[in-house]
């Protein structure tokens, strides 16, 4: 045990020294925020329609494309996938659009055969369908029609815009816009997806059959809104383009996303917006900042992570041992408190005389605070506000705002409070369920339970904690573990569960803390590591993967050790996989973050730094204390 503690020790300097000439001038930790096909094939349609001179970029994103494609002609989203219709027609339109692949070509006979045989576009995700048909390259389906007029309704009515979640408005806004008015925009690039669309005349469309299992009230009450006159919904637009243009951050991307910007664009053209108009083109420009180089390839990350990478990572260090006077603590604290919000933004409608506090995920973030990055941002500040008044001002200011987040059922959501409406997940849209609404998470809540117990000295006989911890266990499920909303799956929301009730006071005894231990337990693997599939997200139920990764070993570890100790066998051989220098490509590349289930999984190239450093700092503290 002393010669693995050694070992522990060593690897830790080793992984700070590893990082410290990481860090860039302002203090930030910058990695890549790495997705599928779908960001690069947007805008490699949008260059193409647009007819802009960017050739040299539209190589590379190509090359990127080719480089995912599978053996077997088609594009996945996670190594152990079969096959995914949506990312597959998104790379093969790409390629067709990029001019440097026709269909008969090789390496798009197989994806054209898989897509045919899978029932062509109108199988795909809406996601997908709706840019195919922004485009001219799909006719615009019977999709559900959101009317605008939705915008105006008051807040106090039951079903108004503000019960949709951030995520799902800041999207669906655009998108209705353009398919409402079923707008297109076609260039000489623009190809023919004809031999793709399959559908027979009598083929009952895919949203009819949703909508038949829609929530009659929902579509009874839409379908009034789009009786209104005319006037109403011409108020409608109006109100869905300020909503869009006093979103817009200062690098002209909406909300700091790449897809929700994508959509603006052809919003805005939809309601009359010029090709050349300044904000049109800022907006080009904002996703073109987002370009990165990730796995060897031209990427365009659909957000930054870096105040997320920053705030985590700052704590990793903190808790490795690198003190307070170190620079990458001084630098990295520093530009966590300048990214701090101060405008009031769309949280406040559920949330109103609450003063701005939290932070968002991306470096040019100022609209969208979540309670993720919150309390990742108040872990990395805490010791710095024990000495510093200015950062204890903003630790509380962060503290009161996470507080002020909770939900009235007792739990926690990602961005908004009291989002969490059962009606809009009967919306005739696939994944209604998984991010129309932003009800309380496992992973939120135990993340917010840490940071509060930890740092903020909360704990059980609190009401708000209280409240907290009885959410938690009435969510925990019959094996013991919880699912995670943001990370993959089981084992990130059983982590979150568990270091968040021990830290305010659960009792290590307590049966239901011993049944995910056991839990966790069970579904180590030989080598000592931990891994799950992507596949968890969206068939709801915990799948395991044949090979371990590091992040998701150092997060079912860190729980183990609340509990365990350092001697157990789990434990150590939890240890000894963090400790191997020989881990495959595969182990270390595989996703570990959700976006959205079946649709977009995210390899957070930060994570195989900070959550290993991050356990191993704990088993080295737990050995001294």
């Amino acid at each position: 045990m002393i010669i693995l503690l050694k070992e522990v020790q060593l690897e830790i300097q080793r992984r700070i020294a590893y990082l410290r000439p990481t860090q860039k001038n302002d203090g930030s930790f910058r990695y890549c925020f790495e997705t599928g096909v779908m960001p690069d094939a947007f805008l490699i349609m949008l260059l193409r329609t647009f007819d802009l001179d960017k050739e040299g970029l539209i190589k590379q994103l190509t090359e990127r494309i080719v480089s995912l494609q599978n053996e077997d002609g088609l594009w996945t989203l996670f190594d152990d996938e079969e096959h995914n219709l949506s990312a597959t027609i998104q790379a093969y339109t790409a390629l067709l659009y990029s001019g440097y692949y026709q269909k008969n070509d090789r390496i798009l006979r197989k994806a054209e055969r898989y897509i045919i045989d899978s029932g062509g576009i109108s199988r795909a995700h809406f996601l997908t369908r709706w840019m195919l048909s922004v485009n001219g390259l799909y006719e615009w389906p019977k999709l559900f029609y959101l009317p605008l007029s939705l915008l105006l309704v008051p807040t106090y009515v039951p079903l108004n815009f503000y019960e949709l979640s951030t995520y799902a408005r800041i999207h669906f806004v655009p998108m209705m816009v353009a398919g409402n008015k079923k707008f297109s925009l076609t260039s000489r690039h623009t190809p023919s997806l004809s031999h793709l669309d399959v559908r027979e005349q009598n083929q009952e469309s895919e949203e009819t059959t949703q909508e038949s299992r829609a929530s009659i009230f929902l579509v009874d009450h839409l379908k009034q809104l789009a009786s209104l006159p005319s006037y109403i919904h011409k108020l409608g637009y109006q109100a869905a383009e300020r909503y869009m243009l006093e979103r817009i951050e200062k690098d002209g991307t909406l909300y700091s996303y790449a897809t929700s910007t994508f959509f603006m664009i052809y919003g805005l053209l939809a309601l009359g917006y010029k090709k050349d108009s300044f904000v049109i083109q800022k907006a080009i420009d904002g996703i073109c900042s987002l370009l990165s180089t990730c796995s060897g390839h031209v990427h365009v990350e659909n957000s930054t992570s870096t105040v997320w990478d920053t705030a985590l990572l700052s704590y990793a260090l903190q808790e490795a041992g690198v003190p307070q006077q170190d620079p990458m603590i001084k630098g990295s604290t520093r530009y966590l408190k300048k990214r701090q919000h101060t405008k009031l933004g769309d949280w406040q409608f559920h949330n109103p005389n609450t003063a701005p506090g939290g932070w968002g995920f991306s470096d040019i973030n100022t609209n969208n605070p979540d309670l993720d990055d919150t309390s990742a941002a108040i872990r990395a500040l805490s010791r710095r506000a024990q000495t510093d008044t200015d950062y204890l001002e903003s630790w509380q200011r962060g503290i009161n705002w996470l507080l002020s987040m909770q939900n009235k059922d007792g739990g926690f959501a990602a961005f908004e409070k009291n989002t969490d409406s059962i009606l809009f997940t009967y919306l005739p849209l696939e994944n209604a369920k998984d991010a129309a609404t932003d009800p309380a998470t496992a992973d939120l809540t135990g993340r917010v339970l840490e940071c509060l117990g930890n740092f903020a000295g909360m704990n059980k006989s609190h009401p708000s904690i209280k409240a907290a911890v009885k959410w938690l266990f009435d969510h925990q499920l019959d094996n013991g573990s919880w699912y995670g909303r943001w990370g993959v799956c089981y084992i990130y929301g059983t982590w979150a569960a568990i270091t968040g009730l021990r830290a305010v006071g659960v009792s290590a005894s307590d049966p239901r803390i011993i049944k995910a231990i056991n839990w966790l337990k069970s579904i180590q693997q030989e080598d000592g590591g931990f891994g799950e599939s992507c596949y968890s997200a969206s068939l709801k139920k915990y799948v395991p993967l044949s090979f371990s990764t590091p992040s998701q070993t150092a997060w079912a570890l860190d729980a183990l050790m609340t509990i365990c100790p350092l001697k157990d066998r789990a434990v150590e051989k939890g240890i000894k996989f963090l400790l191997n220098p020989n881990l495959t490509e595969q182990q270390t590349h595989y996703p570990t973050g959700i976006g959205l289930p079946g649709q977009f999984y995210i390899q957070y190239h930060s994570y195989n730094d900070i959550f290993p450093l991050l356990a191993l700092a704990h088993y080295a503290k737990k050995h001294s204390s």
